[in-house]
């Protein structure tokens, strides 16, 4: 893999950034990619590497999206005869290079690594932070009082914590115990997570929601908070406590992945919106498409630039795609 790609990987990982690994796994003539070509797909559509000529751009752009959007690696054939590739587990795409050959291309999602941030040092919320770095999370602590050297385990250990965008969708925990709840909560609700757990007797819970709606705090976004936070396993120790929250975040991580019943759940998992080539008939990726053309007061979106010179010699001899992107 070339040392640019393996750099741009890192950066956009580092970031907690979506792409996804393209690499050609067979090919046969005469197409021009060979076998260990390799390119890097952001989520905003941009393409780095080289895995084929223009002909396989628009097909790796539109299913590299598709892996990114819902987390799942494909195996692609495109063949002049897609018919012939037809196999277990291989998803068959028409080739629409003229000079013909077949190249086969394995997409991997790369996925940022799920992050629970800890308010607090207390002794369950050191043990959280020890089970979640070991099964893969990335763990961030947020307590004045606590110097990184006393958590190895965690990613980071902060001060305080600003929300922004890249912490939404975060699986947080409130364990401060103390006259720090009450900041903490209203910090973490901000961060919009995924979970937000509270370490405090349902009576103490209680008079938190009072006060915190007393701030100006919405009853209703507080009733979504686990409290006291983890799965009732009869858990007494502060590694018991541990186990139950970490339980129940993976609960509710799970859950996320395999229910998408709501309108709003379904709209998550839609692949990137796409248009149709007029010429050949394929389906093009809109986000980073490369040729288009605007006739008409339409947009009209094609697989490569011959599709799209050819269009622009007649236009009126190819109909109206099923999908036109308004310009």
């Amino acid at each position: 893999m070339r040392a640019e790609l393996l750099e741009l990987a890192s950066r956009l990982a580092t970031r907690g950034e979506r792409f996804a690994m393209v690499t050609v796994v067979r090919r046969q003539p005469p197409s021009s990619a060979r076998v260990g070509d390799k390119a890097l797909v952001t989520a905003s559509g941009e393409v780095h590497g080289w895995v084929g000529g223009g002909c396989t751009r628009a097909t790796l752009l539109r299913e590299s999206l598709r892996a990114i959007a819902d987390g799942e690696p494909r195996l692609l054939s495109l063949s002049t005869q897609p018919e012939a590739e037809q196999r277990k587990g291989v998803v068959a795409l028409p080739m629409t290079c003229k000079s013909g050959g077949t190249v086969d291309l394995y997409v991997e999602p790369v996925l940022p690594s799920p992050r629970v941030i800890v308010f607090g040092a207390t002794p369950a919320a050191r043990t959280l932070v020890r089970i979640a770095h070991a099964m893969g999370y990335r763990a961030d602590v947020v307590d004045s009082d606590v110097v990184g050297a006393e958590l190895p385990e965690a990613t980071q250990v902060l001060r305080d914590i600003t929300p922004d965008a890249t912490l939404a969708g975060a699986y947080v925990l409130v364990a401060t115990m103390d006259e720090r709840d009450l900041e903490a909560i209203a910090t973490a609700l901000r961060l919009e997570p995924m979970y937000l757990g509270v370490i405090a007797s349902r009576k103490r819970f209680a008079q938190l929601v009072d006060a915190l709606a007393e701030r100006g705090i919405p009853r209703a976004a507080l009733e979504a908070v686990a409290a006291p936070a983890g799965l009732d396993i009869g858990a007494r120790t502060p590694e018991e406590i541990a186990l139950s929250i970490m339980a129940q975040i993976v609960e509710r991580q799970r859950r996320k992945a395999v229910v998408a019943a709501t309108p709003e759940q379904a709209a998550l998992a839609e692949p990137p919106r796409e248009s149709i080539d007029p010429v050949c008939g394929m389906a093009v990726a809109i986000a980073g498409a490369r040729h288009f053309a605007d006739v008409g007061g339409a947009r009209y979106y094609f697989c490569c630039a011959g599709c799209r010179t050819r269009f622009l010699a007649d236009p009126a001899r190819y109909p109206m795609p099923r999908a036109v992107a308004r310009p």
